[in-house]
Formats: structure tokens, C-alpha cells, sequence
């Protein structure tokens, strides 16, 4: 399947919001209003994964060739995947959910 193909907008199954697809050359993977992301993807891009659960933001990490990057529990199986902060684009991630979730990280370490 094509990055083109990929880079779709949808409704979350979480918050209910309309989620344009990415400006910036990326794909997007999660929502920017409440940041939960769907597990559909076994690799990067594929959408070839059956569990289909709906991912919970559960961290922020920085990756020094990646940037900021939200951690993803699904809430189904229990797997974990990153995905990239969405920024620079119509419709940025919700810096105030980003900045909560760090600074539960900052509270537990």
C-alpha cells in the first residue's frame, strides 16, 4: 500500500473528532485532539495487523533522530508503539495532553 493511500483523514473512535489527514509529508497515525491511535499497522505503514484495538497515550519519549514521540498502549493486547509527534501540519497534537504525559512520566521516575 502506497504512503499516499495511508495518509488518510478519519473519525477517532475515542473523542469522536473529524482528523484531517497529515500536511507535512508524514502519515498520520493518532489523534490530535485526544492522542489515542488505533492498533492497525504490525509494521510502520502496513495496516496489516488484526487486533484493531484502540491505543492509549501512555508516555512521551525523545528520540534524537525522531523528536518527541507518544507511547501507545493498546488496550487490547497490551502492545506498545510509537508514534511521532505531529507538529508542523493543519492539525497539530494537543501540546497541553503532550506536556500532561510528560510530566506523569516526571512523576513516576
Amino acid at each position: 500500500m502506497a504512503k499516499k493511500n495511508e495518509n488518510t483523514a478519519f473519525v477517532c473512535e475515542n473523542c469522536g473528532k473529524y482528523v484531517k489527514a497529515l500536511t507535512n509529508g508524514s502519515i498520520r497515525n493518532h489523534c490530535p485532539f485526544c492522542l489515542f491511535s488505533k492498533h492497525v499497522d504490525n509494521l510502520p505503514g502496513d495496516r496489516a495487523c488484526d487486533c484493531r484495538g484502540m491505543m492509549k497515550p501512555v508516555a512521551v519519549e525523545l528520540s534524537p533522530k525522531k523528536g518527541q514521540q507518544i507511547v501507545h498502549r493498546c488496550l487490547k493486547c497490551g502492545a506498545e508503539k510509537l508514534n511521532k509527534v505531529a507538529e508542523d501540519t493543519e492539525q497539530n497534537d494537543n501540546v497541553e495532553l503532550i506536556l500532561d504525559l510528560m510530566r506523569e512520566r516526571g512523576k513516576r521516575c
